[in-house]
Formats: C-alpha cells, sequence, structure tokens
C-alpha cells in the first residue's frame, strides 16, 4: 500500500528538535512487520485461490470475493483509522490493529465455509487499516529529520521484497502442505509473526498521547463505503447469477449513493464540521483527472496479477509455486519501474505516460503469448514490462496528482488518494475476474486489461505536468 507524507517546505529556521526517541530503530522493525503482513495477506489469496475455491466446492466469485472483501474492508478502515488514532493514541491504535489483525488470520485458518472465511477476510482488513495509517505519524515522532529520509528508505526495499516474497512463500506453503495444513499455513505463519509483533509494540514503540478537537466523519464513511460495496458486490455476484435487474439496480444506489457523500461532505463543510475530504477538491479538473487515472490504472494492476495467478494455475494448470515464481518478473519490473521513475522525476507527468505505454504494450504482449503450453520463460519478458511499465506509473502518480491541490488540501487529498488506490484494487478483481470467469479466455481479459492502460493514458493527458516537490512518498 501507499503511504504519504505531507510535509510543506519550511521558510524559517526549523525550532529546536527534541531528543531522538531512544528505541526508534527497534520500533520502526515493529512498523514495519505490521505493514509486511498487511502486504502479504492482500496477495497471497491470488496465488492459493484456486486452492482453496476446490477445498470449499464454492464458485468462481469466492476467488474474486477473497481478495475483494479484504480490500474493500481495508478502504473502508483507511478512510477513519489515521483519525482514530490522533484521537486514542497511535501506539494504542497500532496494537489494537495488530491483535486484531492476527485474530482475523487465526480465523481465516480455521474457517469451515466460504462465507465465514469472506468475513475473517474482512476482519482482516478492518483491524490492517487500523493498525497500517499509525506507523507514518509514530516514524516522523520517532526520527529526528536527519534520520527520517533513511528510515523511510527502507520501507521500499522491504515492501518490494515482500510483494516478490510473498506470493513465492503462499506458492511453497500451498504446495509444501506442511503438517497437512495446505493453504491455511498461509494465514497460521500471521499468528507467531503477530504475537511477536505485539510483545515487542509494548516494549518499544512510544506512548502517543491522544490530539484533542479531532472527530470522526462516520456518515461519510459510511456512505463512502456503501457507494463501492454496491458497485463491487453485483459485478463479482452478477455474472454467476445471469446478470439479474437487481446487479443493476445496485450499481445505480451506487452511483446515487456517491452523490449523496459528495453533497453531505460539501454541507459538512459548509457548517464548519471536518468532512472526510474536502469539498474544494471536487471543483477541480487535475484532481478530478488524477482520481480517474488512479482508479482505472489501480483497477489494471490489481486485475492483471489477479488473472495472470489464475491462468497459470486453471488453463496451464501449474502448481501454486511454479505460478508464484512466474510472477517474480513482473515484481522486479516494477521495482525497476519505481527506480526509473525516481531518476526520471524531473520530465513529472511524461514519465507516468510512457509508463501507460510500455505497460499496455506488455499486457498487449502477453495476450499474443497466452496459448496453451506456454513456459514461464516465455511468459517472463512480457512479464517484465508490465511490471516495468506499472512502476513508472506508480512512482510519480501521487505526487503528480499532488500538484494540482493547495496546501491546506494536501492532508484530505493524499487521504483520499490511498482510499481510491484500494478503491481501484476492488474494482479491478471484480471486473476483470468476471471477463475471465465469464468468457474462460485469458486473451479477452487481457484486451480489456489492455483497454483500461490505454484509457490511463488518455486520461493522463490532463494531469499536471509537474510533480509537487514538497511531498515524500513511501510505497
Amino acid at each position: 500500500m501507499t503511504v504519504l507524507d505531507t510535509r510543506p517546505v519550511a521558510a524559517t529556521a526549523a525550532p529546536e528538535q527534541p531528543a531522538a526517541y531512544k528505541w526508534r530503530w527497534p520500533a520502526l522493525a515493529v512498523i514495519l512487520s505490521g505493514s509486511v503482513m498487511e502486504l502479504l495477506d492482500a496477495t497471497v489469496t491470488h496465488i492459493a485461490g484456486p486452492t482453496m475455491r476446490n477445498d470449499f466446492g464454492a464458485g468462481n466469485a469466492f476467488i474474486q470475493w477473497l481478495g475483494a472483501a479484504y480490500i474493500l474492508a481495508m478502504t473502508a478502515g483507511l478512510l477513519t483509522g489515521g483519525r482514530l488514532g490522533d484521537i486514542v493514541g497511535r501506539r494504542r491504535m497500532f496494537l489494537i490493529g495488530m491483535i486484531g489483525f492476527t485474530v482475523g488470520s487465526l480465523l481465516c485458518a480455521v474457517s469451515v465455509s466460504p462465507e465465514m472465511i469472506i468475513a475473517a477476510r474482512v476482519v482482516q482488513g478492518l483491524f490492517g487499516a487500523a493498525m497500517i495509517p499509525q506507523g507514518m505519524g509514530m516514524m516522523k515522532e520517532m526520527f529526528p529529520p536527519k534520520e527520517l529520509a533513511s528510515a523511510f528508505g527502507l520501507m521500499g526495499p522491504v515492501m518490494g521484497l515482500s510483494a516478490i516474497g510473498g506470493p513465492i512463500l503462499a506458492g511453497w506453503l500451498v504446495s509444501a502442505d506442511l503438517f497437512g495444513t495446505g493453504w491455511r499455513m498461509i494465514f497460521l505463519i500471521n499468528l507467531p509473526i503477530g504475537v511477536a509483533a505485539v510483545f515487542a509494540a509494548l516494549r518499544f514503540l512510544p506512548k502517543t498521547p491522544p490530539i484533542g478537537g479531532v472527530k470522526l466523519d462516520l456518515p461519510g464513511a459510511i456512505l463512502a463505503s456503501a457507494g463501492v460495496v454496491l458497485m463491487v458486490f453485483p459485478l463479482v455476484q452478477g455474472q454467476e447469477h445471469g446478470w439479474p435487474a437487481w446487479s443493476f439496480a445496485l450499481m445505480a444506489a451506487s452511483v446515487v449513493t456517491l452523490v449523496v457523500f459528495v453533497a453531505y461532505e460539501k454541507r459538512r463543510a459548509a457548517r464548519g464540521g471536518d468532512p472526510l475530504v474536502a469539498p474544494s477538491l471536487f471543483r477541480k479538473p487535475a484532481f478530478l483527472s488524477g482520481m480517474a487515472v488512479g482508479t482505472v490504472y489501480f483497477a489494471a494492476f490489481g486485475g492483471v496479477f489477479m488473472v495472470i495467478g489464475l491462468y497459470t494455475q486453471l488453463m496451464l494448470h501449474y502448481d501454486p509455486l511454479k505460478a508464484a515464481l512466474t510472477g517474480v518478473p513482473s515484481s522486479l519490473g516494477m521495482i525497476v519501474g519505481m527506480i526509473v521513475a525516481q531518476s526520471t522525476q524531473r520530465f513529472g507527468r511524461k514519465v507516468l505516460l510512457a509508463g501507460a505505454v510500455i505497460m499496455a504494450l506488455a499486457v498487449v504482449a502477453l495476450l499474443i503469448v497466452a496459448e496453451p503450453g506456454v513456459t514461464p520463460w516465455q511468459l517472463a519478458p512480457a512479464l517484465l514490462f508490465v511490471g516495468l511499465g506499472s512502476g513508472m506509473i506508480m512512482g510519480p502518480y501521487f505526487n503528480i496528482v499532488l500538484a494540482a491541490v493547495d496546501p491546506q488540501e494536501t492532508g484530505s487529498a493524499s487521504g483520499t488518494l490511498t482510499a481510491l488506490q484500494q478503491v481501484g484494487n476492488a474494482l479491478g478483481l471484480a471486473v476483470l475476474g468476471t471477463v475471465f470467469f465469464g468468457t474462460g479466455s485469458a486473451e479477452i481479459t487481457f484486451a480489456v486489461a489492455a483497454g483500461m492502460i490505454v484509457v490511463t493514458f488518455l486520461v493522463g493527458l490532463m494531469l499536471p505536468q509537474q510533480a509537487r516537490q514538497d511531498a515524500e512518498f513511501v510505497h
């Protein structure tokens, strides 16, 4: 996931800084352990999903819901997780999130029905959203300015290694069937990590007092979450039920709910309240374009990697470990793409647009080589460039979109974009998963994904040309 830090450039000399927190580096390790757990569990079901479906005797929609339920719950929680940390204290909220996430993992591991594990995935997502936003705030409090960049810098490699190692670990655990646990071990492995992280958090994380005057916008969070669920649910379930009238009614209700959400946020702001999203953002065409780019890109990003996992297992009949290893080039390409984006940030929007072209062409290449009997080595070049293009889009995206907002809107805008990342992922799982299972064709699914990247390019032409220079992002 993406964590954002928006600090205005200092115009005057900074005041004398308090002494650095003694246990800051062990505390950073605790924070990273939570981020790694969350990232791993966001992706493991892409590999384990087919095995889990067979074990439960469930339908194809079950595989989509394994990811979508987690992401939707994460989105709903992220809308309020950061503010809850301000209200009750970041350390306490981190502990609540870590304990809840670990319990959710246990519930996933002992699930006996599709409904039970989907509910457990919701638990994981909600508590993960309570845990993750607290890390950034604690890091800014623990580290002196000279060390803060180094602390942030450690997150990139750790997240990158997790993105590569997570699917491989899932594939190995499912194939190894340790102690006869099968896929359940991908969740059981969280238990010792979670318990150790809780004790380490109690020992090393700084005690952070609550911040007075902060209020939750619960009605806004409920409206936004309901709008997304009303869109994703019929997209996942509609195909299995032959697209009944209720599926289209729910999608229409989603649009109405989101319109009501915007109206409510404007009214809350006019009354002097603290809205979830600053209404002024909806009057900025460049920011709205950024939201559109993010929704379509992250939908393509999340959906493509799910479909690759399904395609290699269900159509090419790779075992879970082989399927996971097949995806390694895309993860490596993404890391390279982010490095390229960082080193070429002076070109601003052009880097993002170049990434869209590379990713679209690479997905078309996947479409061409997706034939029976294709080997992982034959898929590797296309997957490498899918990842490369994706990294070049994701790397500058947040900074470029934030260039369209005023300084006082930065916090609201950054939170909106972070939540939008999760919404896009959920929509991608729903849309491309539905196309994949509905057509039974990887080629058609990749063609739709390529079209989504083309839309990303076209809408991206409306983004600000240069990135914002006073914000830092850790991926």
